[in-house]
């Protein structure tokens, strides 16, 4: 049994995959999407084998509830979690609250070959702990990083695609689809949890594997593509290829997909051929306005850039979703403010999601800031339970503003601007500051195109 607990509102490549692997091999196999589905206690009683996806924190979060669903159901069951956050918090799942463990195996890297391996080896009654890329209690496994030999994804039992997230560009919504081209990253920005696992490597999925898992999406209702490669453009030939293969064969369909500032000014000749083949947004992680904090997290560019970036993109005719951190120990209240000033005079505020100005740094273990010379003077003790490191900034206000930010994105559905002028009001007040006025009508540009669920972690 596989289990997908949350990713972003895309329909779950993290079970396609497997699915594609596992079942032709002969091991029967139910996929369920917790994010769409109830856990059904029935099918879990027959499981084996019942390996949980967490690809991103909150996934992990939702993962441990089902995996303590699953103990309680089907003590027998081999519990094995995988994906990128699984080995970066193997020691709390291996051994669990009070030495209580929430998992028999993790997996690290690329998940199906070592998936594979464990339920043949379970099969046979062989001992978990010999198989290769599998980390159990008595044996610390690296993260798989073989080369992938990946089927096309097999999507057929999954739930269909009007249960996930919709494209909405002009008020018109239409069904969305997701795939990646790699997987990896060749990059090592120091808070990425990439990092620890790939360690500056990425893995090309072949054109033709990614354009026939598009095209039974489309033929399932898809009409916009999202690439969620970590970076699409690690590769810009083989995204180039792809791209204008998808365009040749489904010339109405559009896609967006995730570069770094830096690949923007680097390939910047490629993108104007990109938004002509389909593309119509870009997500790329700006992360702050402030170049010392920039430098602290390696991400490879400047604020300057960031103008450079957006001039490149618009000329490009593609619109913008900047992801921020906008709360680290570095972060100081007018480093805060700058940022707020930076979306507002660059006419970005419907661009931002409002829970994009409350995300707080996550530190989870094996993470690079954690070799950085200064980060005993910062970094607390490891909150396993929550995945992350501990952190208190030294000013206790920008503590108190994060969790006043959090507070009102969690509960608000306000318009773009309404909820931007809200946060403002919130950090110009800790600051003693009158917000600066807008001007009348405030007006924005028409909405950038994009997805209905905001990207989040």
């Amino acid at each position: 049994m596989l289990l997908a607990c949350y990713e972003l509102g895309h329909q779950p490549l993290s079970l396609a995959w497997p699915l594609a692997v596992l079942s032709p091999a002969g091991f029967p196999t139910t996929a369920r999407d917790l994010s769409v589905t109830a856990l059904d206690p029935a099918e879990v009683a027959q499981a084996s084998l019942v390996a949980i996806a967490v690809p991103m924190h909150t996934a992990l979060r939702l993962g441990v509830a089902a995996a303590q669903q699953v103990r309680a159901i089907n003590p027998q069951a081999t519990i094995v979690f995988y994906g990128l956050y699984a080995w970066l918090n193997a020691d709390y799942l291996l051994h669990g609250p009070g030495r209580v463990p929430l998992a028999d195996a993790v997996i690290g890297g690329e998940a199906e070959a070592p998936l594979l391996a464990l339920a043949q080896a379970l099969r046979a009654g062989d001992d978990p702990a010999g198989v290769p890329g599998v980390t159990t209690a008595s044996q610390l496994a690296q993260p798989h990083l073989a080369r992938p030999h990946l089927p096309v994804p097999d999507r057929a039992s999954l739930p269909d695609l009007t249960h996930y997230a919709y494209y909405v560009a002009g008020g018109v919504g239409v069904p969305a689809g997701y795939t990646e081209t790699s997987r990896g990253c060749r990059h090592t920005c120091r808070h990425c949890p990439i990092v620890p696992i790939y360690q500056g490597r990425f893995f090309i999925v072949p054109a033709a594997t990614v354009l026939a898992d598009i095209r039974q999406q489309v033929a399932a209702g898809a009409r916009h593509i999202t690439f969620g490669d970590p970076d699409f453009l690690n590769g810009p030939g083989h995204a180039r290829r792809v791209a204008q293969a998808l365009h040749a064969e489904f010339p109405y369909l559009t896609f967006d997909f995730t570069t770094k500032v830096e690949h923007i000014l680097q390939h910047r000749a490629l993108l104007p051929e990109l938004r002509q083949w389909g593309a119509t947004f870009v997500v790329s992680a700006f992360e702050a306005v402030s170049d010392p904090i920039l430098a602290r997290l390696d991400k490879g560019h400047t604020a300057a850039d960031l103008d450079e970036a957006l001039a490149i993109l618009d000329a490009a005719g593609l619109a913008v979703q900047p992801t921020w951190v906008p709360f680290t120990p570095w972060t100081t209240r007018d480093d805060y403010l700058a940022l707020l000033a930076w979306i507002r005079g660059r006419d970005l505020v419907a661009h931002v999601p409002a829970v994009q100005l409350s995300i707080r740094l996550l530190v989870p273990p094996h993470s690079a800031l954690l070799a950085h010379p200064d980060a005993a003077g910062w970094c607390g003790p490891l909150d396993a339970a929550n995945f992350t490191y501990q952190w208190t900034h030294p000013d206790p206000g920008m503590d108190a503003l994060q969790q006043a930010v959090a507070r009102y994105t969690a509960q608000a559905d306000d318009d773009p601007l309404t909820a931007f002028q809200a946060i403002e009001a919130l950090a110009y007040a800790q600051a003693g500051r009158p917000a600066p006025p807008w001007p009348s009508p405030a007006g924005l540009k028409p909405p950038p195109p994009r997805l209905t669920e905001d990207w989040f972690c």
